[in-house]
């Protein structure tokens, strides 16, 4: 094995797992065209390329990855394949009422369907599991708040007993559950992706970094790709474009792994149905029993870097990871004395609303696809078919939603958002430690970090 595939194992638990060698194939070799120009390997571009080649066999595609097709994101998050979708309803709703917040949630519940049919026909074993979310209530505090989602979601509130009986968490208030979501291994789908859009004729330059984007033009150091469409799917990554640097912000987030834990712990846990797993504090927290009996445990809480810097020498702090592994005890004191086998994070991409958005500008032939906030597993996939019935010209009911075209407003200047977003970051784990310590909801926190993100 190679000193560079160990390099791209090392970024998550998920590359680690795969059963091949890890290092970029086929980059680019001078000029080139062609008809779609992806800028992206992760889980945007690869969707893109392949709702467009199945549609189309005879469309010239190119993608461009900076790196291997899963680095980022996409090869690197929680593993929710869910119905979630990042934007809130009230900005939905603005769009077209209560019809449109349906039409969203329909559409992304079969965003899921879409997702576990395609790795089915193509054979990508990403160890699909549809179990469901439990969100719960391990404080008193968050009893009032989850309960509020009840009526706007798809879902069902469980009291402690029955939540207890589907997750025996130590401390469960009850809990909020909806069936829309599957626990998924998120690299093994990015690379099934990859090695599917190539068997269908799409051509995937690894080791390709884009240097700039202009309509008609992809720039690189290693020559310029031409083509009628140029796609952006760069989420995270996007202010590395200078004119893009106040589009989208990149948010780190961070996963620790136990080493696979042994039948007695799940006989007191529970968690047979390998349903995702949260609870309602402000600072997130998400779970997965993996379907090697592993948790992987992620959360929010590392700051935000001045200029919306990214790059490895962030995908590490650990104080970070020593707060998720505090937080796994506290949640699930018998992971104690378990090894925690891996440790890694990487940024994930926030508009200024948190509303994520698709859309293509014909006149420039420019379209893009991001700004997930960290739901991004199952959004991307109704993106890329979205954005490829855009490109092709189909009016659809996906290219009638909500987020197509939908454009937040630009993040401020720097220091403004440094200390915006780092102020935010810390009042929400100001609130979760008040909410702890006094089990009761903390109002005034909520009421100052709705003015200071709005």
């Amino acid at each position: 094995m190679t000193e560079t595939s160990e390099h791209y194992r090392s970024r998550s638990l998920w590359l680690d797992d795969l059963d091949e060698v890890l290092a970029p194939v086929d980059a680019l070799d001078g000029d080139a065209d062609c008809d779609v120009a992806i800028i992206g390997g992760g889980f945007t571009g690869l969707w893109t390329a392949y709702a467009l080649v199945r549609h189309d066999p005879h469309l010239r595609i190119r993608v461009l990855e900076a790196e291997v097709c899963g680095y980022g994101a996409s090869g690197r998050n929680g593993g929710w394949a869910s119905a979630l979708f990042a934007g809130s309803p009230a900005t939905t709703a603005r769009h077209g009422g209560a019809a449109a917040v349906k039409a969203l949630r329909d559409t992304m519940v079969g965003a899921i369907d879409d997702l576990e049919a395609t790795c089915r026909e193509e054979s990508i074993d990403c160890r699909f599991h549809r179990g469901g979310t439990l969100i719960a209530a391990t404080s008193p505090a968050h009893v009032e708040r989850l309960r509020e989602h009840v009526a706007d979601e798809d879902a069902e509130w469980l009291d402690a007993d029955a939540a207890r009986k589907r997750i025996n968490a130590a401390r469960m208030f009850g809990a909020v559950f909806t069936p829309h979501c599957a626990a998924v291994q998120p690299a093994r789908l990015v690379r099934g992706l990859c090695a599917s859009v190539r068997r269908h004729g799409v051509t995937v330059h690894e080791g390709t970094r884009v240097d700039s984007i202009e309509p008609g033009r992809v720039h690189t150091a290693r020559g310029t790709v031409r083509a009628e469409v140029v796609v952006r799917a760069t989420e995270g990554y996007t202010p590395r474009f200078s004119s893009l640097r106040r589009r989208l912000i990149p948010i780190y987030s961070f996963i620790i792994a136990t080493e696979p834990l042994p039948g007695r712990f799940w006989d007191e846990v529970g968690w047979r149905d390998r349903e995702t797993f949260g609870d309602g504090r402000h600072l997130i927290i998400y779970a997965q029993r993996t379907a090697d009996d592993r948790i992987a445990f992620g959360g929010r809480g590392a700051p935000y870097h001045f200029g919306s810097r990214v790059g490895p020498r962030f995908d590490r702090d650990p104080r970070v990871f020593r707060a998720l592994e505090d937080t796994l005890h506290d949640v699930f004191p018998a992971t104690r004395d378990a090894e925690i086998t891996h440790r890694w994070g990487g940024p994930l991409g926030a508009p200024r609303d948190f509303y994520p958005s698709v859309g293509f500008d014909r006149a420039t032939g420019l379209a893009w696809a991001g700004g997930y906030v960290g739901d991004g597993v199952t959004t991307t996939n109704l993106a890329g078919r979205t954005l490829a019935d855009l490109i092709q010209g189909r009016d659809t009911e996906r290219t009638r939603l909500a987020w197509v075209d939908h454009h937040s407003r630009s993040w401020e200047p720097e220091p403004l958002r440094w200390l915006g977003v780092n102020a935010g970051l810390r009042l929400s784990a100001a609130a979760d430690r008040r909410e702890a310590r006094t089990e009761r909801r903390a109002r005034g926190y909520e009421r100052g970090l709705k003015l200071l993100m709005g």
